[in-house]
C-alpha cells in the first residue's frame, strides 16, 4: 500500500514537470533545467570556489576600488528635505550602533550578521528553513539595507561614529561569511543587492578618515568576490525573468564601474548591460504594469532602475529609449495606484519586504519616495506635492525622462474613494492566484483589502498560504483556487482575464477563465456611481465553449476587511470606520449563507475556518487581525451574487 502511493506520488510529480514545461514553455525550462543539472552535477561548486579562511582585513589586492563618479546632494538641500524627520534618521541609526535593525520596516530587533557553524558551500543547503526560521530573516540583514542608513546619517551630522560602525559590522560580516560560503552566498540576487547597498555606502564613506587604504582594499576583494559569484547562476535570474534579473545585472555592471582594474570587468559590464535593458524592455508591459503583478516588486523595479541610470550615466552610458519609455510607463502605473492621502497601494501579489536603498525616513508601505524618484528621472515630473518623501529624489540625482501614454485601465475614481481590479493576462508564472481580486479605498484607508504575503518558508499553514484564492476579494468555487498548485512558488493552468467591455471612467467589465475545467466563467462588473457609492456584480456562467450542464456549486463570495466593530443584519454588514458606519450589503438570487471569520477563528456562521483567513500582512513576517467576510450559495449557473458598498457622507 505504501509502495502504490509512493508511485502515485511519483507519476503525479512527472506529470506536473511534463505540464510545467509546456506552460513555461521551452526556453525558460531548459534555462532552468541546466541550472539544476550544473547544481546537481557539482559543477556550480567548481565554478564557485571557496578560499582558504583567513582575516579579510589582511589581504591587499592588486586592483583599486574607485568611488563611482555620482553628486551627493548637500548637507543643507538634505537637512531641508528631512525637515522634522532628520531626528528620525539620525535616531534609526543610533539603533543600528546598538545593534538593533528594522527589517521590512518592523520593529527594531537584534542585527545578527553571522550563521551558525560550520558553514557550507553555498550549494549544501536544500532548505529555505535555517536555523529555525524563514531564510528571509539571516537574508535581510545582509542586503545591508541597514549601511545606507548609516551613510545618510554620517551625511548629515559629519559624526565618525557611523562611518566607524559600517566599517566594523562591515569587517564582522565578511569574516563571518567567506566567499561563497554560507547560506548569504545561495542567491545570487542577495549578493547582488548587497554588493549595490556597499557600493551606495562606500561612496558616502569614501571621504572619511575612517575609511583607510586597507579598508578599501578589504571592500574591493569582497566585491569582486561578490561580482564573481553572479555569472555562474545567471541562468537562474534568466529563467525566473524576474527581479532576479534585474538585480543581478545591475550588480554585475557596478562592480564593473567600481573595479575598473579588475580582468572580469568587460565580461560583467557586457552582462549587466545586455540583461538589465532586455530585463525592462521585457519584463513591463505596454499599460506600464510589471510581469510580477505585485506592487512592493514593482518598487523594487523602479528602484533598481534608478540606481542603474545613477550608474550608467555616471559612466557616461544613457539608457536605451525603449528602456526609458518602459520606466516611464512603470512609474506611471505605480503613480496611478498610490494613494494620494496616505502613499500606500494595493497590497497586490507577492510582498518580501525587499525595499533595497531605503532612503528615506518615510514608512515601509509609503511609496511617495520611489514614485516621486521616478517620476523625475524617467518621466520629468513628480506625482507629489513637496514633503519627506523627497529625500530619495535627492540621492538619485538623474533625469533623463521620456514620454508615456500608459493609463492603468483596472482602476476607477470616485470623490473620495477609488478601485483598482486586478485582471491578468499572465505571460509568466503568477505569484498570487487573485484574478479578479478588487482593492478598494476610502479616505485613504483600505476598506477591502489584500492579505499580502506574510511568510514564504515557514511550515505550514505559513508555507506562501496567503498567495490563495480563497483569501482574495473574488470568487472562489467549490473551494478550488483559480489556478493549479504545482509547486510553493509554482502555480499553473494560468487563468486568464479580459475585458469584455472597453473601460470607461465609472465601469469595468471583466471576465477570467480560471474555472474553465468546471465549465464556468467568473465575469465581474465593478460600477462607481457620483456618491462614492459602489456596485459589483458577479456572475457565473456556463462557458459557452462546453455543453451546458445543470450542476450545482458552491460559489462562495469573499471580502477582506479592517479589525473594526461590525454588525450584521442577514447579509448586509456594517463597519464602524473612523469616519462613519461603511455598509456592505450583498444580494442573491438564491439561499445565502454569510460568514465571518478573524485570526483563524469563527465569529458568524457555520463550518471549519482555516487558520490563515482573516489576517493581513502589511510587510514581510507581519501579520494583524482582519475581518473576512463572505457568502456562500449553492445553485447551478447562471448564477449572479451583488454587492454594494455605501460609504458616509
Amino acid at each position: 500500500m505504501v509502495e502504490c502511493e509512493r508511485m502515485k506520488a511519483i507519476a503525479y510529480n512527472i506529470f506536473l514537470s511534463l505540464k510545467a514545461f509546456l506552460q513555461l514553455g521551452w526556453k525558460v525550462s531548459l534555462l532552468y533545467a541546466w541550472y539544476q543539472l550544473t547544481l546537481r552535477s557539482g559543477l556550480l561548486k567548481i565554478f564557485t570556489p571557496t578560499g582558504k579562511k583567513q582575516k579579510v582585513m589582511g589581504n591587499r589586492t592588486n586592483f583599486n576600488i574607485e568611488p563611482l563618479n555620482l553628486t551627493l546632494p548637500t548637507r543643507k538641500e538634505l537637512k531641508i528635505s528631512l525637515g522634522n524627520n532628520a531626528d528620525e534618521l539620525l535616531k534609526e541609526a543610533d539603533e543600528i550602533l546598538r545593534r538593533k535593525v528594522r527589517l521590512f520596516g518592523s520593529e527594531p530587533i537584534p542585527l545578527i550578521l553571522t550563521t551558525s557553524k560550520p558553514l557550507n558551500h553555498w550549494t549544501a543547503y536544500k532548505s529555505t528553513w535555517i536555523d529555525g526560521q524563514d531564510i528571509k530573516f539571516i537574508w535581510e540583514p545582509g542586503r545591508f539595507g541597514w549601511a545606507t542608513v548609516l551613510a545618510r546619517a554620517y551625511h548629515l551630522s559629519g559624526n565618525e561614529k557611523y562611518v566607524e560602525a559600517f566599517w566594523k559590522y562591515t569587517d564582522e560580516f565578511l569574516q563571518a561569511n567567506p566567499p561563497n560560503q554560507g547560506p548569504h552566498w545561495i542567491s545570487a540576487q542577495e549578493v547582488a543587492l548587497r554588493l549595490i547597498a556597499l557600493t551606495f555606502s562606500y561612496h558616502v564613506f569614501s571621504s572619511s578618515s575612517q575609511t583607510t587604504r586597507e579598508r578599501a582594499d578589504m571592500l574591493a576583494d569582497a566585491l569582486a568576490a561578490h561580482a564573481s559569484r553572479i555569472p555562474p547562476t545567471l541562468t537562474y535570474a534568466r529563467a525566473q525573468n524576474n527581479n532576479h534579473l534585474l538585480t543581478e545585472a545591475i550588480g554585475l555592471y557596478t562592480a564593473a564601474t567600481l573595479l575598473p582594474e579588475h580582468p572580469s570587468v568587460p565580461k560583467w559590464k557586457r552582462l549587466g548591460w545586455k540583461w538589465f535593458n532586455w530585463g525592462i524592455q521585457n519584463q513591463i508591459d505596454a499599460d506600464g504594469g510589471y510581469i510580477m503583478h505585485s506592487t512592493n516588486y514593482h518598487r523594487l523595479m523602479l528602484q533598481t532602475a534608478l540606481w542603474a541610470m545613477l550608474v550608467m550615466e555616471s559612466q557616461g552610458d544613457s539608457l536605451p529609449e525603449k528602456t526609458r519609455t518602459k520606466l516611464a510607463s512603470a512609474t506611471v502605473w505605480l503613480m496611478e495606484m498610490t494613494d494620494n492621502g496616505s502613499g500606500q497601494v494595493p497590497n497586490l501579489g507577492p510582498n518580501d519586504g525587499a525595499y533595497i536603498l531605503p532612503l528615506t525616513t518615510c514608512p515601509f508601505n509609503d511609496f511617495r519616495p520611489v514614485v516621486n524618484a521616478a517620476g523625475v528621472a524617467f518621466l520629468g515630473q513628480v506625482g507629489f506635492p513637496p514633503g519627506p518623501w523627497d529625500e530619495m529624489t535627492l540621492w538619485f540625482k538623474v533625469r533623463n525622462p521620456s514620454k508615456s501614454s500608459a493609463k492603468n485601465p483596472h482602476r476607477l475614481v470616485g470623490k473620495h474613494s477609488w478601485a483598482n481590479l486586478q485582471a491578468a493576462q499572465f505571460n509568466s508564472r503568477p505569484g498570487h492566484v487573485d484574478q479578479l481580486h478588487l482593492d478598494l479605498w476610502w479616505r485613504s484607508l483600505n476598506v477591502a483589502q489584500d492579505a499580502g504575503t506574510y511568510l514564504y518558508n515557514a511550515p505550514p499553514p505559513w508555507d506562501n498560504s496567503l498567495s490563495s484564492t480563497d483569501v482574495h476579494n473574488t470568487i472562489t468555487i467549490n473551494g478550488h483556487d483559480q489556478m493549479t498548485k504545482a509547486r510553493r512558488f509554482l502555480w499553473l493552468d494560468w487563468a486568464q482575464a479580459k475585458f469584455i467591455e472597453p473601460p470607461t471612467s465609472t465601469l469595468l467589465v471583466v471576465e477570467h477563465d480560471g474555472y474553465k475545467k468546471l465549465g464556468v466563467i467568473h465575469k465581474r462588473l465593478v460600477e462607481i456611481s457620483s456618491q462614492d457609492t459602489w456596485t459589483i456584480t458577479d456572475t457565473i456562467n456556463p462557458d459557452s465553449r462546453y455543453p451546458i450542464r445543470k450542476i450545482q456549486f458552491a460559489i462562495r463570495l469573499h471580502w477582506l476587511l479592517p479589525d473594526w466593530v461590525w454588525r450584521l443584519e442577514g447579509t448586509t454588514l456594517g463597519l464602524k470606520s473612523p469616519h462613519g458606519w461603511v455598509t456592505i450589503k450583498i444580494k442573491g438570487e438564491s439561499e445565502l449563507h454569510p460568514n465571518i471569520a478573524r485570526a483563524g477563528e469563527l465569529l458568524h456562521g457555520e463550518g471549519t475556518v482555516k487558520p490563515h483567513r482573516g489576517w493581513a500582512s502589511s510587510t514581510y513576517g507581519e501579520k494583524e487581525p482582519a475581518l473576512s467576510y463572505s457568502v456562500t450559495t449553492y445553485a447551478a449557473p447562471p448564477v449572479t451574487l451583488t454587492s454594494t458598498w455605501m460609504f458616509p457622507s
